[in-house]
């Protein structure tokens, strides 16, 4: 069983608008899973996503799949 804690970081592109999202990309190796937060919300809730889901999804988001926002 692993302990290890996550570390959160979020992508050098952000601005500093307040919308943006952080990610604990250290915990996919070793819990297979992916946790996602609202950087404005450092201790709010997190949503945990499977490696294969959030691959999917930045996949998506870089072949433009989402529009522009």
């Amino acid at each position: 069983m692993t302990t290890e804690s996550s570390r959160w970081f979020k992508s050098s592109y952000s601005g500093n608008g307040g919308q943006c999202i952080e990610v604990a990309a250290n915990l996919a190796a070793s819990r297979g899973i992916v946790p996602v937060r609202d950087s404005k919300v450092p201790g709010g809730p997190a949503l945990s996503t499977s490696t294969d889901a959030f691959a999917s999804f930045v996949a998506g988001v870089k072949a433009g799949d989402f529009g522009v926002f």
